[in-house]
């Protein structure tokens, strides 16, 4: 490329319009809070529970402080959730995110640096100097709208990191229900061995007097090698569960000691009635919102994309050239990419396809969260009215089948080991009410995410 002169009313005006655009490209500097104030604020609004961002010392003792006092007594779920918010090094990481980020907002307010370049050159005795300072004006021109585009991003990784503090909440939720439920397990397993064990006992002894036959000595000793490799099953859900909990909150070293509640929390009194659910989710998804704004963003690329199809160099730069014996030379030039070969076609039509694919998936996002949420409440009901089934039929007809064994036990009209296979029925039913229950409060958890992290108003949810 050659440059080539301009005249100087053209310049004046070039060089204005470039001061101006580099005044307001000065303006572009780091926000105070970095863009954390809207993750936290959307992240208490929707699950009640702060976030801090670990940069110092200082911020690690007091999250470790906080950690403590909650450490220092059974943990219920919002309990977990918070541990899990504020320690979880992975969210930490995520936090990140933002500072990435806003630097690219703000790189792209501030312009490109000027060039200089200085020639020396000696023509017998005669000495010429050549200097050109240039400055990309393309950069100047659509600094604005690349700072908007960049503007719009932030944005969206904030909804982004957001959704994702959101996202911990929720696995942290169901490992908490699941940690405790398989604790649970471990002591009705426990019992159903037990029950095993005497009942082995008592037909080894039965046997050895012979009035027990060798087929039924077998059926009992089975039953209890089964019992006794249910615990070692139980145990080890349980600590599977618990050390995923564990992980989600981010414990180590003598925190993994944290003490959970012994049962799960009570089914509510009613289950939740949702109306214009889908709408409900459409509007708080946090997915949703940042598939708007990058479509939104992709849009604004495609037309600066469009700005710059013909013309994507444009450097103008002053000169001033100094020879021995002569008076100085000055003047400007203008360096412009000619566009012969290239006609920007390429990238225009690649900025289309990004944008389309985008336009696609924001769409394909909104119909598959219509579906989760029908998918997720249909779940939520399901396991309500099978958890209210379990604790109010079966279980209180499995008492009153044990009491009525009781009473002909004691009226000698049944033996011990009629008495001892009804207990293990009735074992298996509380055991079949604690995984409903289970099932419920993940079923729970797992509509709160489809909705958007929190569940709308709604008072027949209270617990008992």
């Amino acid at each position: 490329m050659n440059p080539f002169i301009v005249s100087s009313g053209s310049l004046r005006k070039i060089t204005v319009f470039a001061l101006s655009t580099l005044l307001l490209g000065g303006c572009a500097t780091f926000s105070k809070d970095g863009g954390f104030d809207t993750v936290m604020q959307i992240t208490q609004d929707r699950t009640g529970k702060a976030v801090k961002t670990i940069r110092s010392d200082d911020d690690a003792a007091s999250v470790q402080s906080s950690i403590k006092s909650l450490l220092a007594r059974p943990l219920d779920a919002g309990d977990a959730v918070q541990i899990a918010l504020l320690n979880n090094r992975g969210l930490q990481a995520t936090y990140a995110e933002l500072g990435i980020a806003e630097a690219d907002l703000v790189q792209a307010g501030r312009l490109h640096n000027p060039g200089f370049t200085f020639g020396r050159t000696r023509q017998g005795d005669d000495v010429l100097i050549a200097r050109t300072f240039t400055l990309n004006l393309i950069n100047l021109i659509t600094a604005p709208l690349a700072q908007r585009i960049e503007g719009r991003r932030f944005e969206q990784v904030k909804l982004l990191v957001a959704n994702e503090a959101l996202r911990v909440a929720t696995e942290t939720r169901r490992a908490y229900f699941e940690a405790i439920a398989a604790e649970q397990g471990i002591a009705y397993a426990k019992q159903v061995s037990l029950a095993a064990e005497s009942g082995a006992d008592l037909a080894h002894q039965m046997g050895r007097t012979g009035n027990w036959s060798a087929l039924e000595q077998a059926r009992e000793q089975a039953f209890y090698a089964e019992a006794t490799a249910g615990v070692a099953r139980a145990t080890k859900a349980s600590v599977m569960a618990r050390e995923k909990l564990t992980r989600l909150m981010g414990l180590w070293g003598d925190d993994i000691h944290f003490q959970l509640p012994d049962r799960l929390p009570a089914l509510p009194v009613q289950p939740l009635e949702l109306d214009n659910a889908e709408a409900f989710a459409l509007q708080n998804r946090l997915d949703i919102q940042a598939g708007k704004l990058e479509t939104a963003g992709l849009a604004a690329s495609l037309g600066l994309t469009k700005t710059t199809r013909f013309v994507n160099v444009l450097d103008l730069g002053y000169i001033r050239n100094n020879q021995t014996g002569i008076p100085p030379e000055r003047g400007y030039e203008l360096s412009i990419e000619i566009p012969l070969f290239d006609w920007g076609g390429a990238r225009v039509t690649k900025a289309e396809a990004i944008y389309m694919q985008s336009v696609n998936r924001l769409a394909e996002n909104a119909i598959n969260a219509r579906s989760e949420v029908r998918e997720s409440y249909l779940g939520y009901r399901t396991a309500y009215d099978l958890a209210r089934h379990y604790r109010d039929n079966i279980v209180p007809l499995r008492k009153k089948i044990s009491d009525e064994n009781l009473l002909r036990y004691n009226g000698m009209l049944i033996g011990v080991f009629e008495l001892l296979a009804d207990a293990r029925e009735q074992v298996a039913s509380v055991n079949g009410y604690i995984d409903a229950l289970k099932d419920y409060w993940i079923a729970e958890t797992d509509l709160q995410a489809a909705l958007g992290g929190k569940l709308p108003n709604n008072n027949s949810t209270k617990g008992q």
